[in-house]
Parts: C-alpha cells; structure tokens; sequence
C-alpha cells in the first residue's frame, strides 16, 4: 500500500482518480481549500485534507507532504484571473515540488495538459495564455527538479465511461 497525496482533491480528475487508487488498496489524501467539499471526496474513500496551499510556503507544504509515498498535482485555479492562475497552476505548483523534495517524496505527478510545450501556440492576448504559460513553467521546474516525476498531458476531459482508448494525436 502507498500513501498518496492528492492536490485539488476536489476537482474533476481527483474524484475520479481517487476511488481507483483506493480499489488498489492504496490510502489516498485529497488536499482541498473548500471545506465544504470534504464529503464529496470522502465519499470516494481519500481522506481530505483542508489547506489553502496558495498561500503555504514550501516549509508548511512539506509538513502535508512528508510520510506520504507519492504526490499528484492536480489543483488549478479553474481560470478566471490571471495572477490566481498564476499563484496556483505555477506558483503553488512549484513549491510543492520543492516541499516534495524538502520532504523526501521522490515520486510527483503532474496533471498538465496536451498542448504544454514551450511554444504552444496560445497568442498572449487569449484569456487561455495565463494558463497555458503556468502549465509550461510548472512542468519545466519539475523536469529540471529532482524528484522521480511524470507529466500527463491530457486533451479533452469527459465523464464518459471509459473505452480504454487514448488518442495520441488528436484534431
């Protein structure tokens, strides 16, 4: 069994994730801001944990981190301001990795998406630039970090039964 550690416990990846990794037996925290959406991640068997990690520093996130086998990121800002989107999808990103590091949690996940590369072809005018720009940041301090980590790039989300099928190079 492995302890792992879900940031943005909440959202929409994390609710899906987090029944799956516990029907293999492993013991999952979901890390939330919302306290009112403890029981929704509770009810798919994590544990949530309550924390506003856009305004922790890496010393108060290594402290959540440490004794757990694994991290996932999966937290965002959900769009909305570029400087939130900023603080949470780059900046808050960055320090768990760092905290990651601090706490002696080799392996990180991250949830970026398909089109993160360092030309990504979002002009800088898009209400999109802020996000695409932060998931590129994120995804290279963690590929230049230490830690033993995995980008996802995922497309399109849906909650649509799953086929087993991905396709690699979507339209």
């Amino acid at each position: 069994m492995s302890r792992i550690l879900v940031f943005g416990g909440h959202g929409r990846i994390a609710l899906l994730l987090a029944p799956l990794l516990v029907a293999r037996g492993h013991e999952v925290t979901g890390v939330i801001r919302n306290p009112d959406h403890v029981s929704e991640v509770e009810d798919g068997g994590a544990i949530a944990l309550v924390a506003d990690i856009e305004t922790m520093d890496v010393d108060a996130l290594a402290e959540i981190i440490r004794g757990h086998d694994a991290v996932v990121w999966s937290a965002g800002a959900g769009g909305g301001s570029p400087e939130r989107t900023y603080a949470v999808d780059r900046d808050a990103a960055v320090r768990t990795m760092d905290a990651a590091e601090r706490a002696g949690v080799r392996r990180y996940v991250m949830v970026s998406w398909i089109g993160s590369t360092a030309d990504h072809g979002v002009p800088e005018d898009d209400s999109f630039f802020p996000y695409a720009d932060a998931k590129w940041a994120a995804d290279e301090h963690l590929r230049a970090s230490g830690l033993d980590g995995t980008i996802l790039g995922p497309g399109a989300l849906t909650f649509d039964d799953p086929t087993g099928r991905i396709r690699i190079d979507p339209e």
